[in-house]
């Protein structure tokens, strides 16, 4: 999964921390690509982050959807 950021948002810090134990229990890896680092992702992105990302898949933006995120991971096991 990739969680596209940014440093500064509190939102993004509580996605980070929130991910973790859900990639844990499925084996998931987290990565996590700060937004205004790149400026497609930026164009795309910027007022939606955090964002979280099953390749072009988004799974939730703004706070984990922990039930959906499950649900999703549960499927491509």
């Amino acid at each position: 999964m990739t969680l596209i950021s940014r440093g500064y948002c509190h939102l993004c810090h509580d996605m980070e921390v929130a991910i973790k134990p859900l990639a844990e229990e499925f084996g998931a890896q987290v990565t996590i690509v700060d937004v205004d680092a790149n400026p497609d992702l930026e164009a795309r992105y910027d007022e939606l982050v955090p964002v979280l990302l099953h390749g072009e898949t988004e799974l939730c933006h703004y706070f984990l959807d922990e039930a959906k995120t499950r649900e999703y991971l549960s499927g491509i096991r």
